[in-house]
């Protein structure tokens, strides 16, 4: 169910109705139904629905592990050129382990790269402006993979494992898969160990430390120390 609030115009003579707008589905282009089907099925996404209907019109849709957001192709469902969808974006919170598993499911990822100037993550790959391996100290925002389908739909990974301030409401805090889950508690192990170091002794209230820490990180808070 959606949710309504009330917002007040700036004269803060009006008031307008307001209601959340989810971005749930995104369309790409493909030239064959059936192989676009079988290649986003052998990646582990989640198969929703396969709509042909009398008229020639076909929908497909797919959605990736813990992605709150879907794909869709199939027939006479739009009109742009097969595979010139560009830069979408996957958000993944260990880029190595994200980019090894693809590979064993048959996608041609690049290797991991961060960007040596500006844009550099939207090149092609081989430019310049790609810097082999992960971001140094391994900066969220700034590791990238990419991949293509086998239209040419280009697919871009990026490891994010600290969010900017801001991007997220801090009262929710889910996680998308076991594996995002098993990484935001490695991380909260390792800050947690440098936290005793500093205090000279075990922290019997390890799991409130544990549960601050990765609550602020997913947020974009400042982290305890």
């Amino acid at each position: 169910m959606n949710t309504h609030e009330v917002r007040k115009e700036a004269t803060g003579s009006k008031s307008v109705a307001t209601v959340d707008m989810k971005l749930e589905v995104v369309v790409i282009p493909v030239a064959d139904v059936d192989r676009a089907k079988k290649f986003y099925s052998g990646l582990g996404w989640r198969l929703d629905a396969d709509f042909p209907f009398d008229n020639g019109f076909r929908v497909v849709q797919f959605t990736p592990p813990g992605s709150g957001c879907s794909v869709q192709f199939g027939m006479n469902i739009t009109s742009a050129a097969p595979g010139s969808a560009r830069g979408l974006y996957l958000i993944v919170s260990d880029i190595e382990i994200a980019c090894d598993e693809l590979a064993s499911r048959g996608a041609e990822i690049s290797a991991v790269f961060h960007a040596g100037e500006p844009g550099a993550q939207f090149q092609s790959d081989g430019a310049n402006g790609r810097i082999g391996g992960r971001a140094p100290d391994q900066a969220s925002y700034r590791s990238f993979a990419t991949f293509s389908d086998p239209d040419g739909n280009s697919w871009l990974l990026q490891e994010v494992t600290t969010r900017i301030p801001g991007r997220v409401d801090p009262a929710p805090t889910s996680f998308g898969s076991a594996s995002d889950l098993a990484s935001a508690l490695r991380r909260a192990a390792a800050a947690h160990g440098e936290h005793e170091k500093r205090i000279g002794a075990a922290d019997p209230n390890w799991p409130d430390w544990y549960s601050d820490y990765m609550v602020r990180e997913q947020s974009g808070q400042e982290l305890p120390q």
